[in-house]
């Protein structure tokens, strides 16, 4: 094994899990030596088809002095946990979103982690999409004047199962915070300082038992008067809706939904006929889990700052809570960061 491969542990091979295992495999700078998850049988099972050490205990890895980094991809309630051990043993941290559900509890951790100047990568892994990311270098570029209004649209083609909605904090902490983020990354310096949010109910009865919504939009203002619309949809019956329009003084850049097969049918029954959309998370945002990955390698070798940091992670929670407290005050609220 080379001298630059960098040894790295996984924690939590639930779906997601099993999808940066199989990313981390291939990656030609990564070693994936441990893999650790609550379901022993589970994480045995897969130890044979990712050549790694299944372990039982997580300090195991947190003691290897030839582990570089820690990948938490376990459940939301373990991360802080998590990161707190893996800073005081000095290892680089890629953590998946949200860092968790209870802010209190993300700023806690904040002030223990402080003295150890740690380096966390967030799972934002939208940031990293090569469309969306053009959006941002575009914008700084100078190539639609000054950012005006960013308009963000995001449906999934089904909502995920009961089970785990019932732990996910909500369509604002769980599937819009993702979105949040981005309309961070392109406000970038200019805050947002005011929030309304509005939501519905319509397709799935079961939300209403949790609490939860199907339909959910937001209406932000930056500092500087920036506007920005969030829609989101937990069901499409199209597919996997995800665009972003950025309007500026000079004109307007859009990042627009992706399919299998960019190819369209004409023919004497219909004109313009286009293959689906792509189907979900996973299959759209691919190739963003990759590069994804090698802002982790340059954090690992280079020293270089993530492209989203612990600091992303708790800034978002606040506008996702925020938004919550809007839907139920039906009014504009101020955030503070």
């Amino acid at each position: 094994m080379g001298k630059n491969i960098i040894n790295i542990a996984l924690f939590g091979l639930g779906r997601i899990g099993q999808m940066h295992a199989e990313n981390l495999l291939n990656h030609k700078d990564f070693n994936l030596k441990y893999i650790f998850d609550k379901d022993q049988k589970l994480s045995k099972n897969l130890s044979k088809k990712y050549n790694s050490i299944c372990i039982q205990n997580p300090k195991i890895a947190f003691k290897d002095k030839n582990i570089k980094c820690i990948f938490i991809a376990s459940s939301t309630n373990t991360h802080l946990k998590f990161i707190e051990e893996a800073v005081a043993y000095k290892k680089i941290v890629f953590c998946e979103k949200p860092l968790d559900l209870n802010l209190k509890k993300i700023n806690m951790c904040k002030k223990r982690i402080s003295k150890y100047n740690p380096k966390i990568q967030i799972g934002f892994n939208r940031r990293y999409d090569p469309a969306h990311n053009s959006l941002k270098q575009n914008l700084l570029k100078g190539k639609i004047g000054k950012l005006e209004k960013i308009i963000i649209t995001s449906r999934d083609p089904e909502p995920p199962p009961i089970n785990y909605l019932k732990t996910s904090g909500g369509i604002f902490k769980d599937m819009m915070i993702h979105d949040f983020d981005l309309a961070r990354l392109y406000a970038g310096n200019d805050e947002f300082d005011s929030i309304f949010a509005t939501g519905q109910r319509f397709s799935n009865k079961k939300l209403k038992k949790i609490n939860d919504l199907d339909l959910a939009t937001v209406v932000m203002k930056t500092k500087k008067g920036v506007q920005c619309i969030i829609t989101n949809s937990r069901h499409c019956s199209f597919g996997y809706d995800q665009r972003i329009e950025l309007f500026g003084s000079k004109g307007m850049i859009i990042s627009g939904n992706q399919r299998d097969l960019e190819t369209i049918l004409y023919s004497k029954n219909s004109t313009d006929n286009k293959t689906p959309l792509k189907k979900f998370f996973i299959e759209r945002y691919s190739e963003a889990y990759k590069i994804q990955l090698n802002d982790l390698v340059k954090i690992c070798k280079k020293k270089s700052k993530p492209l989203a940091d612990f600091e992303d992670g708790r800034k978002s929670l606040i506008l996702a809570e925020i938004a919550n407290k809007s839907f139920k005050s039906k009014k504009f609220e101020k955030v503070i960061f």
